[in-house]
């Protein structure tokens, strides 16, 4: 199960994903880290696809590995963008109307499809209650196989 959480820079992306991540036993994959590690700052239209591209990469690796859930912390500003990488479940968190990245903020597009809008920084209790969700949601699409427990995917 593939987790998109997203938001606007300052949004608590990373904050509320290191605390899902540690309520749900998961991998986390975080954008930043994923740009450091290509040494590839590019935030032109091609270069946000690209980064999409390689969240998806990274995060079906991982999913598809570990059977696990998986948490994406990334802006993900587009709907080009969440189109490629395919989450199962989308947090946004609107707690913010703007950053210091001015050309993100005129070309963030609000997510038509949502799981979870978040538009205040939680509590450890309230995220504790967004893992029990996504807990519930991720049994709910799970099917047994002889060799163990394998999520569905799910195209959004």
């Amino acid at each position: 199960m593939k987790i998109l959480v997203m938001g606007l820079s300052g949004s608590g992306k990373s904050y509320l994903s290191q605390r899902l991540q540690k309520q749900l036993n998961c991998v986390w994959i975080n954008a930043d880290m994923l740009r450091k590690m290509a040494s590839d700052w590019d935030f032109s239209y091609e270069g946000r696809i690209r980064q999409a591209k390689r969240m998806k990469y990274y995060s079906d690796f991982e999913s598809d590995f570990n059977k696990s859930i998986v948490i994406c912390d990334f802006i993900c500003a587009l709907e080009d963008m969440r189109s490629i990488l395919k989450p199962d479940y989308i947090i946004w968190l609107d707690t913010v109307k703007s950053s210091k990245y001015k050309d993100t903020d005129e070309i963030f597009e609000p997510p038509s499809l949502i799981d979870s809008k978040i538009d205040k920084f939680l509590n450890d209790e309230e995220i504790e209650l967004e893992a029990k969700k996504i807990t519930k949601l991720r049994s709910s699409l799970m099917l047994e196989y002889e060799d163990g427990v394998r999520p569905l995917t799910m195209d959004i």
